[in-house]
């Protein structure tokens, strides 16, 4: 006979007397409580936790934990949690929780093992949390901000009704204010809220977006396995430059930046293919319409960010209120990656003596790597990022110049 696991089972009683009504009010445990502000008040290491009795709702659909004192070690978790969470545990760390943790800017997601997510917070930020449901598939996802501003979300398979504010703390001196009946602003029509800066984007090979976080998908396993995800609108005068931040390398760290026609083909790095340029973080060289690159700059590692941009000529002109990307999916192209390069390159060369030429650069860190002189296509040339190993993420701005 197959053992019950015993956390399961309490749940499963629990879940019963939910549905039978029963209720409880906010419950917590090594924590001092007066009014809205929450206090650890426990010994070290010990685990402070406090959860509301209410859960999320389509109503009420997101909180807001303001940090008032990090004490000793800042250890504030903010997410949701099951009505009858155990109480020595941080939230997210078990099963049907989940929690960001402002020491580390780690999310944790039912483990104990967290997950780069976001920045770090400190005193006087404030992080909020809140539900949300995808229109197309129907799926619950938990999405985290910080001082109003979307960090990013997760996907979760749990219950609505198990969504309870959670806020957890682990040193001397912690202090919070809560909310739980903060508003988002970002709100459409009776919807729950979705804002995943998908808009942004044309379209998606084996890439996800959470938020501005894109992360690779794809198999890893050969040089046509790439992820791509291209920006919905070209470089302009008006936006004239975008970033990037490697927030994990992968196993190979095979990200690439750059530029690209709108009809560049899915399966090919920025950089391989006629159209596109692009600075390359594995080895710190600039692909050019080929697959052989040129020595150009530092490698990049994981936290490093990445830029590209384009010095328009001073009397150019580009209709920036371009229309949605309406073009079908281009063609599949050869598998071998150097096979038909030197007609591209011949292509190349000859739009080169026609078209009119823009100065693309690069930075890395702030700092200028380099710069290539380019032709514009028709159209002109969107963001493109590749990526092709295993566990890839980056973090992209599009418009780190504005505001």
């Amino acid at each position: 006979m197959d053992r019950i696991n015993p956390y399961y089972a309490v749940m499963d009683v629990r879940r019963r007397f939910r549905e039978a009504g029963v209720h409880r009010k906010d419950c917590f445990r090594k924590i001092k409580k007066r009014g809205d502000i929450l206090r650890y008040h426990g010994n070290a290491d010990e685990v402070g936790c406090f959860v509301a009795g209410r859960p999320l709702s389509r109503r009420n659909r997101y909180y807001e934990v303001t940090i008032r004192d990090t004490g000793v070690r800042g250890m504030i978790a903010v997410g949701l949690v099951p009505q009858f969470y155990r109480m020595d545990q941080q939230p997210g760390w078990l099963p049907c929780s989940v929690a960001f943790h402002a020491d580390d800017g780690k999310l944790y997601n039912g483990s104990t093992v967290g997950q780069k997510f976001g920045p770090k917070c400190c005193k006087g930020d404030k992080i909020g949390c809140g539900i949300s449901l995808d229109s197309d598939n129907g799926q619950l996802a938990v999405f985290f901000t910080k001082n109003g501003k979307k960090i990013g979300r997760v996907e979760v398979d749990i219950s609505i009704d198990w969504l309870h504010p959670a806020v957890g703390m682990s040193s001397f001196g912690e202090e919070v204010a809560v909310d739980l009946n903060a508003e988002w602003e970002e709100e459409d029509d009776g919807k729950m809220i979705v804002d995943s800066h998908e808009e942004d984007w044309a379209r998606f090979h084996d890439v996800k977006v959470t938020g501005t976080l894109l992360e690779y998908m794809g198999k890893g396993q050969s040089i046509t396995d790439v992820g791509l995800a291209q920006a919905r609108r070209p470089l302009s005068t008006r936006s004239h430059y975008y970033e990037l931040e490697i927030t994990d390398a992968g196993e190979k760290c095979y990200i690439a930046l750059g530029l690209a026609r709108r009809d560049y083909p899915k399966n090919r790095h920025p950089g391989w293919s006629r159209g596109s340029i692009a600075y390359h973080a594995d080895d710190g060289k600039l692909f050019k319409g080929s697959g052989v690159g040129d020595p150009f700059g530092p490698r990049c590692l994981e936290g490093d960010i990445m830029g590209c941009g384009i010095m328009f000529p001073h009397d150019y002109s580009l209709d920036d209120d371009v229309d949605d990307w309406d073009l079908e999916e281009p063609s599949e192209v050869k598998n071998d990656l150097y096979e038909g390069n030197e007609d591209e390159e011949e292509k190349e060369e000859e739009e080169d003596v026609e078209g009119r030429k823009v100065m693309v650069f690069f930075t890395r860190n702030g700092k200028v790597v380099g710069r290539r002189e380019v032709v514009l296509p028709e159209g002109g040339l969107y963001p493109t990022i590749g990526m092709m190993s295993t566990g890839e993420k980056v973090r992209v701005d599009l418009h780190p110049l504005s505001g």
